[in-house]
């Protein structure tokens, strides 16, 4: 059996193995600044499991070539559409159903309802894709040398269809009870470092494409037994197992996911349908090299949505216990969030376009093509970053219509101005049309906020934070021009040092005083 790959001290309150208690985090009467930032913290090491991820692409690339890399972008990225589709956002529910409802059972059942209804919707659709992987391996465009393979390839890979989304929703359920850290090895660690460990075993053992396949679902495999594991540490496993699906828990569900539906999809197609889409327009090995380029752009502008995220993951559950108590005390947390993003997300962004073309020259030959749409998408991340968590917020609060309201823009938008830039420009015009949408969508938040609770980002902290955020870009900017003349090598690694001090400058002087409260004794540790 697989040990549990947390290191939480354990107490009754864990223990599995008989009718006890589960772990219910008390309901508080308010959330406070400290606990927006420390479970911020926590999510931020979960998510460092993307930055690993990161790391392996150069490696994927290498063994796998870039049009092998590309194949497996366009295969993963239509696994997490429709993973976002037939889980029906009841992942997202949990963080709205379990945060809200006081009676153990029902929570129970809600959990259940979404495991079940989501994971079954999986194994449907994955014994479908595989029962017709002939027909839809027609579609994809890939090397001559891999045309043969792409049946068995699709019907193998449907089936991490189900673990995705079994994954996704328990570890949902673990962060509606509050719970960011026990995420963090299992993200770290056997999502990401495992894949790694696993593709370059097979790699090494003479497998092509379909070990970087076998990688990934083993990994995925892991880690949802993981996800079960970590399950029992915060729910009864009796409980969960008996509990009553009744009509009301499962309404509640899916109404809670029905309202965040189409924001979840429309975020999912953001980042994964265009790689699918350059497939599907270039023919041939080229296809699978512009996926290929893309995905590898937009890993790397996932890095500084590490910090856009954590937040996006704390800020769900405690935003809706929040807001059923006293909906004027989000403003704190709300402009908190936002002076922390731009005091860290928006200067990462800057750095890495200063960078950007000499991280893609860990990449095989060829990934220099992805520079400008690289820089785009970084951009884009920047765009998103200054105006703070407001999208998750409007998700959380009970405005079901403007989640909706807030995709139909965004999806209208970037379809309008691919069908312009994408036959003259193809993937950077396919950058261009995302990231316009994507800002646009995250300020229309703002806009609603602003409107329907009277809460705004905007404040003194605000603009004393971009001040910050925006001295530390020019003083890189600066040094990086300064550094031209000794090289590119000798210029990323004097800005890569140069970087963490302007980063801790900026928390020293870019912070008001409530803010450095709030980090607790993580602002001793680092003195600002």
């Amino acid at each position: 059996m697989v040990k549990p790959c947390w290191s939480e001290p354990k107490n009754e309150h864990f223990e599995v193995s008989g009718p006890i208690e589960d772990a219910l985090v008390p309901p508080a009467p308010a959330v406070s600044n400290t606990e927006v930032a420390k479970g911020a913290g926590l999510a931020a090491l979960s998510r460092l499991g993307a930055l690993i991820e990161v790391v392996a692409q150069p490696a994927y690339t290498w063994m796998f070539g870039l049009s092998g890399y590309g194949i497996y972008v366009v295969l993963w990225a239509a696994i997490n559409i429709l993973a976002n589709i037939l889980d029906l956002a009841m992942g997202q529910a949990l963080q709205r159903v379990v945060p809200a409802e006081a009676d153990r059972p029902s929570q129970h059942a809600a959990v259940k309802f979404a495991l079940v209804t989501g994971t079954g919707l999986g194994v449907l659709a994955a014994l479908a894709m595989s029962l017709s992987a002939e027909w839809l391996a027609g579609f994809l465009a890939t090397a001559p040398e891999d045309v043969a393979q792409m049946p068995r390839a699709i019907a193998l890979f449907a089936w991490s269809l189900p673990l995705w989304i079994f994954v996704e929703i328990a570890t949902a359920a673990a962060r509606a009870k509050r719970a960011f850290g026990p995420e963090i090895r299992l993200r770290i660690f056997w999502e990401q470092v495992a894949r790694l460990l696993f593709a370059g075993g097979f790699f090494f053992a003479g497998f092509d494409l379909l070990g970087l396949l076998l990688g990934h679902m083993l990994s995925l495999a892991v880690t949802a037994i993981m996800s079960a594991q970590l399950l029992g540490r915060y729910y009864n496993m009796r409980m969960l197992i008996r509990a009553p699906m009744t009509l009301t828990v499962r309404a509640a569900v899916l109404k809670g996911g029905a309202a965040m539906l189409p924001p979840a999809i429309a975020r999912r197609a953001y980042n994964d349908l265009p790689p699918i889409l350059l497939n599907l327009m270039v023919p041939g090995t080229a296809g699978a090299a512009a996926a290929g380029l893309y995905g590898i752009a937009r890993k790397i502008a996932s890095i500084p949505l590490i910090v856009r995220q954590s937040f996006l993951y704390v800020l769900s559950p405690l935003a809706s216990a929040q807001a059923s108590v006293d909906r004027g005390a989000l403003l704190p947390m709300y402009r908190f969030s936002t002076h922390m993003s731009l005091l860290l997300a928006v200067p990462l962004t800057g750095f890495m376009i200063l960078i950007a073309s000499d991280m893609l020259t860990a990449f095989a030959p060829g990934t220099a093509a992805a520079l400008p749409v690289l820089v785009i998408l970084l951009a884009a991340r920047a765009g998103e970053a200054v105006i703070g968590p407001a999208t998750p917020i409007v998700e959380m609060v009970g405005h079901r219509g403007l989640p909706l309201l807030n995709s139909i823009i965004g999806l209208a938008l970037w379809l309008l101005l691919a069908l312009f830039l994408v036959p003259a420009y193809g993937a950077l015009g396919m950058a261009i049309s995302v990231s316009f949408a994507v800002v646009a969508t995250a300020w229309a938040a703002v806009v609603e906020l602003q409107i329907s609770d009277g809460l705004s980002p905007f404040g003194a902290g605000f603009f004393r934070a971009l001040a910050a955020g925006t001295a530390i870009i020019i003083f890189l900017w600066a040094a990086g021009e300064v550094l031209m003349p000794f090289g590119a090598r000798v210029r990323a690694l004097t800005l890569f040092a140069s970087f963490w001090p302007s980063l801790w400058l900026g928390l020293r002087y870019g912070l008001d005083e409530s803010d450095k409260a709030a980090l607790g004794s993580f602002r001793k540790r680092i003195r600002i």
